[in-house]
């Protein structure tokens, strides 16, 4: 069965940092995708259907949360797991994003091998 992983972020070297951060799953057979705001994350969603989502919040054309919502929502998609990336870090913004769908919240600056350690504990229960 594939994998596969989902990376939404409007700034492209963020996209990249976090590839580059994968590329070892992508070495075992695991697809990555990438789009660069929430219409395009979701049209990817619902192409797709990956197993994971690292989705940025603040893009243009759908944040991150009305992409969390839309999944969960609009296409019921209870098993793509959602990590929410964001340099908002306050306790609301936590309570907001996990309120839209999002298994997990991390914030920017995101430690690599934390990012890593999640697609791995996610992937391996799919």
């Amino acid at each position: 069965m594939s994998r596969s992983v989902l990376i939404v972020d409007d700034e492209q070297h963020i996209r990249l940092l976090i590839e580059q951060t994968l590329e070892e799953l992508a070495d075992e057979g695991v697809e990555l995708y990438t789009a660069s705001d929430g219409e395009e994350a979701l049209a990817a969603i619902e192409a797709q259907r990956p197993d994971l989502v690292f989705l940025d919040v603040m893009m243009p054309r759908r944040n991150g949360l009305e992409v969390a919502r839309a999944v969960r929502g609009e296409l019921g998609m209870a098993d793509v797991h959602i990590v929410l990336l964001t340099a908002k870090g306050q306790a609301h913004d936590r309570e907001e994003g996990l309120a839209a769908g999002a298994d997990r919240y991390l914030t920017k600056p995101f430690d690599p091998d934390e990012l890593l350690a999640i697609a791995r504990e996610v992937l391996g229960e799919a």
